[in-house]
């Protein structure tokens, strides 16, 4: 039996809470390097602070698939974990930001904030897999391409709203400055003010979205209602059964996350350098271009939402994919060349292409692969191509800074040659 088409307000709903749970993500991805070198991280270790958004997601959201596919309640099969993720995700996000003002060391403090970050992407990744899981339980494959995209929409609409909030509040008049280790108001209240309509976008999806029973689920899907106890469904069974997307897509993955990890990690850093030319990490123009960054990474937002519009006129996922992370590429190069805070959108907005790809493209690819059974699980193992070249850049980003010869901008131009191996991996691995 088929499922049938689904409303567009239908499709919206599966992923409005996205909106929140990016907003959150945002708020941490364009504010972590701020946050710990305002604590009092060497920049040559910023990356390694980076290690633990990743291991996280690589660990919780294969768990949260597995049990999910084996959970019903009277809220349904995802949303309990998404909501209980949501919920810790809020406590955490009003800590994070004053790891510097509890009167700690800065070894405390930076300690402190580790911790803090580490539950916070526990959560987020909580929060964040049963979205993705939700378009594949209830959405035919005619319209799922549509429903990702629709997805990869909220998703850059929230983090252009979460990038813009430091910017925002200084406008206003909060302070953007604050004493030595110490991170600014103007990023404090964005993490609270994030925390509240992450709350509030998730109460929403649980209040309009109805996930189908099992019976209901098992038939749309093609399944048995009740697992086979004999059969084998662990991690590494799953693996060995995944289909050969989940393997070819992953190995694109790994050059595009790969790239993006550095250009969360260093981007304040070289925009400071490039544009302010400053990188004391104490003077008002690192806190100016940290904002800025927030700006940038709201443009590439926008790029993103303007490109994910264009991505479905595509005759085919592979040239979809090929040119979005071409542009990407154009966009990461072009930063070393540019010193005008302005110009710079222009780049961005590129990098925005290669985003959208990223967010829709290889779940549309691999969930059309799957059948129903183990959806969660699969997904959550999917996770691992996003996460484990976050480890790895995270790991090795020290080493390369000192290759690069501690210029953070060079880091975007290794950014740029990583999406350009992601364009030619695609051309060799996905078929169509």
């Amino acid at each position: 039996m088929e499922k049938p088409d689904l409303k567009f307000w239908q499709i919206s709903n599966l992923s409005f809470g996205f909106f929140g749970v990016q907003i959150a993500y945002s708020l941490q991805s364009a504010n972590i390097s701020r946050i710990f070198a305002t604590l009092g991280a060497d920049p040559h270790s910023l990356s390694y602070f980076w290690i633990l958004p990743p291991l996280m997601g690589i660990i919780v959201q294969p768990i949260v698939g597995s049990l999910s596919d084996r959970t019903w309640t009277r809220f349904g099969r995802r949303i309990p974990y998404l909501f209980v993720g949501a919920l810790a995700a809020i406590i955490v996000m009003c800590l994070l930001p004053n790891a510097g003002s509890f009167s700690l060391s800065v070894g405390s403090a930076m300690l402190f904030g580790l911790i803090a970050l580490m539950f916070l992407d526990t959560s987020i990744n909580m929060a964040m897999q049963p979205f993705k899981m939700l378009v594949g339980d209830m959405v035919n494959e005619k319209q799922k391409g549509f429903a990702y995209s629709v997805q990869s929409f909220l998703c850059n609409a929230g983090s252009l709203v979460g990038f813009l909030f430091p910017f925002i509040f200084t406008w206003i008049g909060i302070s953007n400055v604050a004493a030595q280790g110490i991170v600014p108001n103007s990023v404090v209240y964005s993490f609270y003010v994030g925390a509240a309509i992450l709350i509030l976008c998730v109460i929403y999806t649980v209040a309009k979205v109805k996930e189908m029973p099992p019976r209901e689920y098992a038939l749309f899907h093609g399944i048995a209602e009740k697992p086979d106890k004999k059969e084998k469904s662990d991690f590494i069974t799953l693996l060995k059964k995944a289909p050969r997307v989940f393997w070819t897509v992953g190995l694109v993955q790994f050059f595009c996350w790969a790239a993006f990890m550095y250009m969360w990690t260093y981007t304040n850093g070289a925009i400071a350098h490039n544009v302010w030319g400053v990188t004391d990490v104490k003077s008002p123009e690192y806190q100016t271009a940290g904002n800025w960054v927030g700006v940038l990474f709201a443009v590439q937002a926008v790029g993103s939402v303007l490109w994910a519009m264009a991505i479905p006129r595509f005759k085919s996922h592979k040239t979809a994919y090929i040119v979005s992370l071409l542009l990407g590429a154009a966009g990461f190069i072009s930063t070393v060349f540019i010193h005008d805070k302005y110009l710079l959108f222009a780049s961005y907005l590129l990098i925005g292409c290669a985003w959208a790809a990223m967010l829709a493209l290889p779940f549309t690819i691999l969930t059309n692969a799957l059948s129903g059974k183990n959806m969660g699980a699969y997904l959550g193992l999917f996770n691992g191509t996003i996460c484990l070249p976050q480890i790895v850049a995270a790991l090795v980003g020290g080493s390369l800074l000192y290759l690069a010869g501690g210029v953070q901008v060079h880091m975007l131009l290794i950014a740029g040659a990583l999406l350009l191996a992601g364009s030619l991996a695609v051309q060799l691995t996905v078929k169509k």
